[in-house]
């Protein structure tokens, strides 16, 4: 099913049911008021969600409390705006590799250790943006970034959860753009201030159920392509089933591995990063990853960062080429603006 969070004023917003091809919607405040009020109760709640999902897209919701309506992303806010927890993984090793040989790192390896486990960082779990609110940052020269990944939406797992059961808490997959203000990071002493250099992640209008992929599923990672275009133009279209590392599940169970989580925690995968040798079509997700590649082939960095005005739209589709997510479109704009 497909779920998102209608703006109503509020901080958690209005859970609603949305169709499978993303038309229609329903509210579901009959059933449970928020998608965080969902999570909490999922082995009740979901089979409800589910069946008035299933009315929805087979035309009978009409007599259900209220009527179907337009779908509408601006009115949405993220589909879960405020998380128990927000941890960001890096999944995809070669995006970890190509800022090592940029950097002329010695042998430009990844240490042994990251290709055992994932790296994880805490994030910010609230104050989440929805999929067409704007970049609102107040420097050009802080280098922002955009940074098109997947996340899921965890429930309960006790510590020490192996990969297995993890594998059974994951609830929905998320869309997102994880804006990084590279130049911040470069500045920082030791490389990795990331509280400061990662503003508020924004996501796609809907969140959806590991079942909507069908068998693009597969093993805890989602094999399907995904857009990214800048100021109209396509930037890059890449598979986020290749090169990842680590799995969803491994990565929940890492974050398991000396405590428990809570339902409506947030792990994502990190910027979804293709090897050149394997990609289907040319491009990039991250414009450091392109600014990396100048740099390894002899030359110097040439793509600029985000400009004040400059848009981003991050999409993913489905096996029969639609939107599985929504998309995300954010323009970067000044706070006075």
């Amino acid at each position: 099913m497909k779920l998102a969070t209608l703006d109503d004023g509020t901080r958690d917003g209005q859970l609603a049911v949305v169709s499978r091809d993303l038309k229609t919607a329903h509210l579901a405040d009959a059933i449970a008021p928020t998608l965080r009020a969902a999570l909490d109760d999922w082995a009740f709640i979901a089979p409800q969600l589910d069946n008035l999902y299933r009315l929805l897209n087979e035309g009978k919701a009409e007599g259900i409390a209220r009527r179907p309506f337009d779908f509408d992303p601006a009115r949405c806010l993220a589909p879960l705006p405020r998380a128990a927890r927000h941890v960001q993984g890096a999944a995809y090793l070669n995006h970890l590799e190509l800022e090592r040989r940029a950097a002329g790192a010695a042998g430009a390896e990844l240490p042994p250790a990251w290709r055992d486990e994932a790296l994880l960082r805490e994030r910010a779990a609230d104050g989440f943006l929805g999929p067409l609110q704007d970049i609102v940052l107040a420097r050009e020269e802080w280098g922002v970034d955009f940074g098109p990944g997947l996340a899921i939406v965890s429930g309960d797992l006790a510590p020490g959860a192996t990969a297995d059961a993890a594998h059974g808490q994951i609830r929905l997959l998320l869309l997102c753009n994880d804006i990084t203000l590279r130049n911040l990071l470069n500045e920082s002493s030791n490389g990795w201030d990331w509280m400061a250099a990662q503003p508020a992640t924004a996501f796609a209008p809907v969140a959806v159920t590991p079942d909507e992929l069908g068998e693009s599923w597969r093993g805890g990672k989602a094999d399907l392509p995904l857009r990214v275009s800048s100021n109209g133009n396509g930037v890059g279209q890449l598979e986020a089933g290749d090169d990842m590392a680590f799995t969803f599940p491994q990565l929940l169970a890492q974050l398991c591995s000396t405590r428990g989580i809570s339902a409506g925690t947030i792990v994502g995968s990190g910027v979804v990063s293709n090897r050149a040798g394997k990609r289907r079509t040319p491009g990039y997700a991250s414009i450091a990853e392109q600014r990396w590649h100048e740099i390894v082939e002899g030359e110097e960095a040439r793509t600029p960062f985000m400009r004040v005005g400059d848009t981003v739209r991050i999409e993913m589709l489905d096996q029969a080429g639609k939107s599985l997510f929504g998309a995300i479109e954010q323009t970067f704009k000044r706070p006075d603006a």
